[in-house]
């Protein structure tokens, strides 16, 4: 990673160490240090990124040690954390029973630049971003980084609530890794989820970050955030899209999960169990970014797309990135204008076109009318009216089209009838701009179905609905197909006869557990069998 800068400020780190253990240590020992561990009755630890544990050849660590370190930093909050003011550095404090500190962990703080360089055109999409990974592996570096990127080079109004001093370092003053951006500091670690509100309210930001999202109050925190029109980037704990999924507290950052009882015919036609878990709501979070390790990440550009795609358990891969690399972005064709697509659509769709097959085998969809309907793509701005269930009815009938919260990028305004009055400056702001505006009378799911209807002129969505049905019933075919591999129930299976493009998605999915497959039959007869791979002979012996 030669392209990264690193600037820390050790020697203040040093100067509040005991001189028995500063003379032991040497910069090329610190070079790669994390952390130094002081536990009363041991000898003091270098701990490194590698995982590695350096013993320093000194005398054991005692009370002394304890109180002359804890004496010169500031005062301990609630989570038993403090710092050293202008800096990064981080003390963390263990405590015995009757409160007494008995060891300290002095984290080495470092401004690291040049680890945002290959999201860069990630971050530039206004889009909300959450981060993802195992502590140590640097969520909170990269925080700082895009905070000073936003502010910096983007001009936005930039906020970071600071639960521990850890983004903007300790003191009044913040960092100047942080560049331009504004902080505002947590008492205590309980109040972050109204600091985060307060932020919204009274300073007006167009972005806030957050470090370490790990309450379902302050999840309902960042949804209010991500719904009032903010770009929200933040970290939460979890080191996957799929542990934070099966996370019931934080699940609601990606849009929340529900179980949905299917009826016999609806079952049948899945091919599934008929209780399924479902995505309930759209994600507060556009973007997930798993780190993997310090030089690699994995993005899903989609969490909607993802989250469907892991519980319906089909084959979905991350965009793999490496921080050593820089990825090409178009100032004159921003990733934002890219209008969304239907999910199995667009996989499909890519998947024809690599493709050199027979007429008899060509691709039915009308990709023509595809084309048309992406030109047709309307952004659309509620006023007083439900956005949860707008977006639920954007989602169920595919529509071109999803919500923007800024008016000024919208195409047409929707707003509910009886507040009128109090939206006068909103919809005096849609007619100077010629803006089409569209009444409902109430926020029920009939009504506003209605009107997203009538604004969007909509006509016949019989055969985009159909071939997406065709697909879904195709892939749920396959995993029940596995499912009954895996468990012993049979050996092989076919199934049912379909075009090639079906096919590739079903290998897919079979390969994605380890079982080959292979396409048999002719013409209109021609399907797929899926036979136990390595894994499930071995188990069967």
């Amino acid at each position: 990673m030669s392209n990264l800068k690193l600037e820390n400020d050790i020697e203040k780190l040093l100067d509040i160490l005991p001189q028995k253990i500063r003379q032991c240590l040497n910069p090329q020992m610190l070079e790669d240090a994390i952390e130094i561990v002081l536990d009363l009755g041991r000898v003091p630890e270098i701990r490194n990124s590698g995982g590695n544990i350096t013993y320093l050849d000194t005398e054991l660590v005692n009370d002394s040690d304890i109180i002359y370190i804890t004496s010169r930093v500031q005062e301990f909050t609630s989570d038993n954390r403090s710092g050293i003011a202008g800096t990064l550095h981080r003390i963390s404090a263990i405590r015995n029973r009757q409160g007494k500190v008995v060891g300290l962990t002095c984290r080495i703080g470092r401004v690291v630049t040049g680890t945002i360089s290959c999201i860069k055109d990630i971050c530039l999409q206004n889009k909300s971003i959450l981060f993802l990974g195992r502590p140590g592996v640097g969520k909170t570096t990269k925080l700082r980084e895009i905070s000073r990127l936003v502010a910096d080079e983007l001009s936005k109004r930039v906020v970071i609530v600071d639960t521990s001093n850890e983004i903007a370092g300790d003191g009044d003053v913040p960092h100047p890794a942080v560049g331009h951006a504004r902080r505002m500091q947590v008492r205590q670690p309980e109040f972050q989820k109204d600091i985060m509100i307060e932020a919204v309210e009274n300073h007006t930001p167009e972005v806030i970050i957050v470090d370490e999202i790990g309450t379902e109050e302050e999840a309902q925190a960042a949804r209010t955030i991500a719904e009032r029109g903010v770009m929200l980037i933040a970290t939460a704990h979890g080191n996957t899209l799929e542990n934070l999924i099966k996370n019931p507290t934080l699940s609601d950052l990606v849009g929340g999960i529900q179980s949905v009882t299917l009826g016999d015919d609806e079952a049948k036609r899945r091919a599934s169990q008929k209780t399924v878990l479902e995505r309930e709501k759209q994600p507060t979070f556009d973007i997930v970014i798993e780190i993997l390790d310090r030089n690699t990440l994995a993005v899903y550009k989609n969490t909607a797309e993802a989250v469907d795609y892991i519980l319906r358990g089909w084959p979905i891969k991350p965009e793999i990135r490496k921080v050593d690399k820089t990825y090409e972005f178009s100032a004159s064709a921003p990733i934002q204008s890219i209008q969304r697509v239907p999910n199995v659509l667009d996989k499909i769709n890519k998947l024809d076109d690599t493709i050199d097959h027979p007429e008899s085998l060509k691709f039915s969809f009308s990709r023509q009318k595809y084309v048309e309907d992406v030109k047709n793509y309307k952004k659309i701005y509620l006023y007083a009216v439900s956005r949860s269930i707008a977006e639920k009815v954007i989602e169920r009938l595919d529509l071109n089209a999803e919500i923007t919260r800024n008016i000024d990028d919208a195409d047409i305004v929707i707003a509910h009838k009886n507040f009128v009055k109090g939206g006068a400056k909103v919809l005096s702001t849609a007619e100077h701009d010629r803006l089409q505006i569209f009444y409902v009378k109430t926020n029920s799911m009939a009504q506003i179905q209605k009107v997203i209807k009538q604004a969007l002129d909509i006509a016949d969505l019989k055969e985009t609905k159909s071939f997406y049905d065709i697909t879904e019933r195709a892939l749920d075919e396959a995993k029940s197909a596995i499912e009954k591999i895996l468990t012993g129930s049979v050996k092989d299976i076919e199934l049912k006869p379909q075009n090639q493009q079906i096919r590739k998605l079903q290998h897919e999915l079979a390969q994605q557990h380890n079982l080959d497959s292979t396409s048999v039959g002719e013409g209109e007869n021609r399907h797929l069998r899926i036979v136990g791979g390595t894994e499930f002979t071995d188990k069967t012996k």
